[in-house]
């Protein structure tokens, strides 16, 4: 069959098709709404990357832009360094973690790590709200205070003060920060994680909250990577372990090991072979139960 001759009606019609096509490619482009902004709160970034590492590469590769708040300097994790040799070391692997994840942006306040009583909560809260406004993000991630025995002080002040945060978002409160035109504005989601044990029972998805497990065997190598980035605190975490079981692991094995296991632990209850798992709030379908209550029967 010979080629359609130019400025034949065939020929005519290939281009208008063509040219539709390219007008409804770039409208379905300029109508795609970008997925929404991620906002973590860690007082370390191990904790978070421990904790929920997987779960936002997962985001980050959907096209969600990932920000990090830490609020601990990390200026005491580590076995042969000063505290400002410390915190700088922490702070750039830190950052280089956070890269191969796939975060946006990594914002270190610089509190003093372990100290983080002796900080107004109101202070640290404030400043979640800040950046809630800033980053409008759709999903709030922080760690779970709520856990039985907790032994951190740390991730106990900054998961509760993160978790009030939320209540502040109108922008009737901090109006300084709406005067400069940044209004209140509040997750849809909330993420609470556990840096570094498994959830036990009765230890969350109660009241409005559920528990949720996140398939992440794709990204397990890759959070098994950035964490080995954090090369400072590894050592200084694996070395109080020989010290107490006397076992001569090396760094690499502990932590492949560790978040293996962890992994394996969290998807062991939804049939998942590896996983993350949350204490999960966010909106839910239907009437309120207050509501039902008064309903009709018929």
């Amino acid at each position: 069959m010979s080629a359609p001759r130019k400025g034949s009606p065939l020929m005519r019609w290939n281009g208008l098709a063509r040219s539709v096509s390219t007008a409804l490619l770039l409208a379905s482009t300029a109508f795609a709404q970008p997925k929404g902004a991620v906002l973590v709160i860690a007082p370390s970034m191990r904790d978070c990357i421990f904790g929920a590492g997987g779960t936002l590469a997962a985001m980050a590769a959907e096209g969600r832009a990932v920000h990090v708040v830490v609020f601990g300097n990390e200026e005491k994790a580590s076995v042969h360094l000063g505290p400002a040799a410390t915190r700088l070391a922490n702070n750039e692997e830190g950052e280089r973690a956070a890269k191969l994840l796939g975060f946006r942006e990594v914002l270190n306040l610089g509190h003093k790590s372990g100290e983080m009583a002796y900080i107004s909560s109101s202070e640290m809260r404030n400043q979640v709200m800040a950046m809630t406004r800033l980053y409008k993000p759709e999903i709030l991630f922080f760690p779970d205070w709520y856990l039985h025995y907790l032994v951190d002080n740390d991730i106990y002040r900054v998961g509760r003060m993160a978790e009030e945060s939320p209540y502040g978002g109108s922008s009737l409160f901090l109006q300084d920060l709406t005067y400069m035109g940044f209004p209140g504005a509040a997750a849809r989601q909330y993420y609470f994680y556990s840096p570094y044990r498994p959830y036990r029972a009765r230890e969350g998805g109660e009241g409005q909250a559920s528990m949720k497990q996140v398939d992440i065997a794709p990204q397990i190598d890759r959070k098994i990577a950035a964490i080995l980035k954090m090369k400072t605190s590894n050592e200084a975490h694996v070395a109080g372990i020989r010290a107490r079981s006397g076992r001569r692991l090396t760094t690499e094995e502990w932590v492949r090991s560790f978040v293996e296991e962890m992994a394996e632990a969290a998807g062991r209850r939804s049939g998942i072979k590896l996983a993350e798992e949350f204490n999960h709030l966010g909106s839910r379908g239907g009437l309120p139960e207050h509501v039902l209550e008064r309903a009709r029967k018929n």
